[in-house]
């Protein structure tokens, strides 16, 4: 049989389009302007408390501006308008990762960044791009160490909304979906972490300090005890802490998980928090306290603000010790390659599965099911 033209031409538009993968790389984001607080202020507190809190939902708003007002008075006056780095830096590593996973896929992997709360990135507002753009297989990739209901949890109920507003006629648009929940135990990551505090002492501390006066401080994104039965991310956290320091204990014997929570009243948090821990290793004979933030990705205002009014509590109390604030892994190249290993079987697989058509109107009233 003689193929014409236009059959070629179809067949190669097919796999080309067979061949296109969106990868969504999903944050938290961070306003960068006093404004938009209250109203990321009110979404992050209806996303978020509704899942461990029972606070009654007019609540919000009213709660939202006052969290503004005491953000204000945080940001503005203690840190002289500090703005987050979280975004800019969130959009260097989306440019790491799609550099990374194009020199092996080629164009038709891109990948797309997404914010919890943050307009124009909303996931609403990247999904309706990525359709847009022909899109029809999409890997959700949130770049968090950590699964958890706040965090990856808050993603998905994102993009299902999305979702359900973006689908049209009886075939929804979407053929093919993978997804990556958190990175905790990831050997390559685990090993990175402890290998940047090595390097660290090494650079720094070791011809000062025996390996005994050095204070580890790990410190994991806080995790409230309840959340009304969704994971709150506290196995993953212990698990990811338990990892790292059993790389560096044989050497540096002064280990503390230290978690950074949000001091919220009637909610029982992770402990000790990262203040507690540098004490507590002070008490033990630390000469010097690192604080190497473990359970996140990507700087941002606790990693900063908190970590450093912590490091400033501390050091009132204890004047003859020294401190140590490490940054995140940021875009650090090595990083940024090994996350992008960790999607590749997973683009492989969407790129090798034929689309499967969805129809959001088949489900009826199940009466099928019922018949005996």
């Amino acid at each position: 049989m003689v193929a014409t033209p236009e059959k070629v031409q179809h067949t190669h538009e097919q796999s080309s389009r067979q061949d296109r993968v969106a990868v969504l790389l999903m944050g938290y984001g961070e306003v960068e302007s006093y404004e938009d607080f209250a109203n990321y202020n009110e979404q992050a507190l209806n996303l978020l408390t509704a899942k461990f809190a029972p606070v009654p939902t007019w609540i919000y708003p009213p709660l939202a501006k006052l969290l503004a007002l005491f953000d204000r008075h945080e940001w503005g006056h203690t840190h002289h308008d500090f703005i987050s780095p979280h975004n800019a830096i969130f959009e260097q590593q989306r440019a790491g990762i799609e550099k990374n996973l194009q020199a092996k896929w080629g164009e038709g992997v891109q990948v797309f960044k997404a914010f919890n709360f943050c307009a124009p990135f909303l996931p609403k507002q990247v999904l309706a791009e990525i359709k847009t753009q022909g899109f029809d297989k999409i890997l959700i990739y949130p770049l968090l160490v950590v699964d958890s209901i706040f965090t990856s949890g808050i993603a998905i109920e994102q993009v299902n909304n999305a979702l359900a507003e973006l689908a049209d006629g009886d075939e929804h648009w979407v053929k093919g979906m993978r997804y990556i929940p958190s990175f905790y135990n990831e050997p390559a990551y685990i090993d990175l972490m402890a290998h940047l505090v090595e390097e660290k002492i090494n650079a720094d501390l070791a011809a000062t300090y025996l390996p005994s006066q050095i204070g580890i401080v790990l410190m994991n994104h806080g995790c409230p005890h309840k959340a009304k039965g969704f994971t709150s991310g506290i196995s993953e956290s212990e698990a990811l802490y338990e990892l790292v320091r059993e790389k560096l204990i044989n050497r540096y014997p002064l280990i503390s998980v230290g978690w950074l929570n949000h001091d919220t009243p009637l909610i029982e948090w992770t402990l000790p928090n990262a203040e507690q821990a540098a004490n507590n290793l002070i008490q033990l004979g630390a000469k010097v306290v690192i604080f190497m933030p473990i359970g996140f990705a990507t700087e941002n205002h606790e990693t900063l603000l908190d970590v450093h009014h912590i490091i400033h509590a501390v050091e009132k109390k204890h004047p003859g010790v020294d401190f140590v604030q490490m940054a995140c892994v940021n875009d650090c190249p090595e990083f940024l390659a090994m996350v992008a290993q960790w999607a590749d079987e997973h683009i492989s697989a969407l790129r090798a599965e034929e689309g499967v058509a969805v129809n959001p109107h088949l489900d009826g009233h199940h009466h099928h099911h019922h018949h005996h």
